[in-house]
């Protein structure tokens, strides 16, 4: 590969760009694909990544016979990308026409399609493992030791951005589940003050008539305070329904 040096670093600064408002894994993950389908020249490269049940799906392939062994692959729950997710463990340089004890339904499914060599490595982070690169060969060559060494750090580095991404969509769907639940008491407590001015009872009884009237209307408590606050709600409805309780 000429200009490998820049080649390389130009990879690693793509995969660690994760950070950004606009982060699509599904992109991502086909980049990643893709740079090691260019460093393993010859080889068809998938991908698989694990849904928030902890199965996987299939994210990303160099080509539809490829696909569709992943495929397959999945639905009989044997074969290498499996055997890489599961124990958390890269294997490499596979002949798969002497695998069929290992993968009794995918290696002779491997072998029709084609392919002769098979290599797959962990989306790990310690001991998290979010997904898995599957790398078949059509002929008999090896990876070397320093190519699947680099694939191994690409992976790595992969796997360190999409878990930075997730920990960051939690944190902002928190953070904005926090912001609603203070919008929603400050609406609720402005609702109890008007409530108890206009009926002079503590702010308790105000609560409790607009908990009393929710429950009675099949309502959220937080819409009943909004609607008392703007004025499509009288808040005279809410003593009725207390009476005929």
């Amino acid at each position: 590969m000429p200009d490998r040096e820049v080649w390389l670093s130009n990879t690693f600064v793509e995969l660690a760009d994760t950070l950004v408002d606009d982060f699509d894994v599904v992109d991502f993950l086909s980049l990643l694909m893709n740079r090691t389908g260019e460093l393993v020249h010859g080889a068809e490269v998938g991908l698989v990544l694990a849904d928030p049940a902890g199965d996987l799906r299939v994210m990303a392939a160099s080509s539809e016979r490829l696909r569709v062994l992943e495929l397959f692959e999945l639905q009989n729950d044997d074969g290498p990308c499996l055997e890489a997710y599961r124990h958390g463990e890269a294997l490499s340089n596979v002949p798969l026409k002497e695998a069929r004890a290992r993968w009794p339904k995918f290696a002779p499914r491997a072998v029709d399609a084609g392919f002769r060599r098979a290599h797959a490595i962990p989306l790990r982070l310690r001991d998290r493992v979010i997904g898995a690169i599957n790398i078949l060969h059509s002929d008999n060559r090896d990876i070397s030791e320093g190519d699947f060494a680099l694939i191994r750090a690409m992976a790595q580095v992969a796997t360190v951005g999409i878990l930075q991404q997730r920990a960051l969509h939690a944190a902002s769907l928190l953070a904005e589940q926090l912001q609603q639940a203070l919008n929603t008491r400050i609406v609720i407590e402005q609702a109890k003050g008007m409530l108890a001015e206009r009926f002079h009872v503590d702010t308790d009884s105000a609560f409790g008539l607009m908990r009393n009237y929710a429950r009675g209307q099949h309502r959220l408590l937080s819409q009943v305070a909004s609607h008392l606050l703007a004025g499509t709600l009288p808040a005279d409805a809410l003593t009725a329904t207390a009476r005929r309780s």
